[in-house]
């Protein structure tokens, strides 16, 4: 009830932001603005609301699908450093220096170049310039940035939250109009649960409303073993006899909490804001809280995503023998459709024509 009085106490605002988003998108529709498209393959993956649907996860099944066989890069703004302009990133930088995603496409993925800048438009072209072999770039989270014309959009929305059930920011999450998922050429519906029936299936397709040339798939998290965060040969399991204690700032945490809930004996969680910078006082009071933990056999899960910004604090988790590791996370396809999706990126990066 009081969810539903502060989104009607916030609809003005909500208003105003649309009209703004709608002047921005007529000035780009009537060509006082212009959409730039470039002579190489990019795809953007994105999503409407404001965080959780997926989106690394998602370019991280892009690598893997064509690192192999084409030269790929990345390209984010890389959300909350601490730095201004374009940068190639190394595995050596800090998430302070090119944000938390960045570094962990770079980490995992040490062959692909990984470039940040704030300006797409501006960024390709210098990622043509210093690495010029590049065959393919994968913008992440550039569904709003529509100076670039992406030659292939995908759209994420979630399953328990998808964009047709939400509001314009900031009564709701939505960065934009609902009807802005008209621009995507493919719709993914993620977080799905492991078992999806074709009746859930076609309940979504008519919420969505997708339209006739518009690609759904629905896909779903495959979690491994977890992993030691300084040292990723130390590998372990999450069995019934185990406690966790959770340490994440990340938009969405149902979907991981609930995996984590059907296989372990207890969870604790220390929760953040999405991309939140963990402080001393907050790794002190990690330390505090598991030391406090009554149980043999405890450990600390954190994300891939988390990783990266709890790296900033090596010194002191080494020193006091904190055994913090990393769950690592992999997309899979509904109704046995990775290899429809896989084809359709394939056949786009085929038939692409400058």
């Amino acid at each position: 009830m009081l969810q539903n009085l502060v989104k009607i106490l916030l609809a003005p605002l909500s208003l105003l932001y649309g009209l703004g988003i709608t002047t921005r998108n007529l000035f780009y529709r009537n060509g006082v603005l212009k959409s730039v498209e470039f002579n190489i393959p990019t795809i953007s993956v994105g999503n409407l609301s404001v965080g959780g649907a997926g989106k690394t996860p998602h370019v991280e099944y892009l690598i893997r699908l064509l690192k192999d066989y084409i030269n790929v890069a990345t390209l984010s703004r890389g959300y909350k450093r601490k730095t201004k302009g374009f940068m190639l990133v190394y595995p050596k930088n800090s998430a302070e220096g090119v944000g938390d995603e960045p570094l962990q496409y770079k980490r995992k993925f040490p062959d692909i170049v990984v470039a940040i800048g704030e300006s797409r438009t501006m960024a390709i072209p210098e990622i043509m310039s210093k690495a010029p072999d590049t065959q393919v770039i994968l913008l992440d989270d550039a569904f709003q940035h529509i100076a670039i014309k992406p030659s292939l959009n995908i759209l994420l929305t979630e399953y328990d939250h998808p964009f047709s059930d939400d509001y314009l920011l900031p009564s709701g999450r939505l960065r934009e109009w609902r009807s802005a998922y008209q621009r995507a050429d493919t719709i993914i519906v993620t977080k799905c649960p492991t078992e999806l029936s074709l009746e859930a299936k076609q309940a979504m397709l008519q919420k969505i409303q997708a339209l006739p040339s518009q690609k759904v798939f629905f896909s779903y998290y495959q979690y491994g073993n977890p992993y030691y965060i300084f040292n990723p040969k130390y590998v372990g399991r999450l069995v019934k006899d185990v406690d966790v204690l959770l340490i994440c700032a990340i938009a969405r945490k149902e979907y991981l909490l609930d995996y984590l809930y059907d296989r372990v004996n207890s969870v604790v969680l220390m929760a953040f804001e999405d991309h939140h910078f963990f402080t001393k006082q907050d790794i002190g009071s990690l330390r505090a809280t598991y030391e406090r933990m009554k149980s043999d056999r405890k450990v600390i899960i954190t994300t891939e995503k988390d990783a990266m910004r709890l790296d900033l604090h090596r010194q002191y988790l080494l020193e006091h023998q904190l055994p913090i590791f990393a769950l690592p996370v992999k997309v899979k396809f509904h109704f046995e459709e990775g290899d429809a999706f896989d084809s359709s990126i394939r056949n786009h990066l085929l038939e692409f024509r400058v």
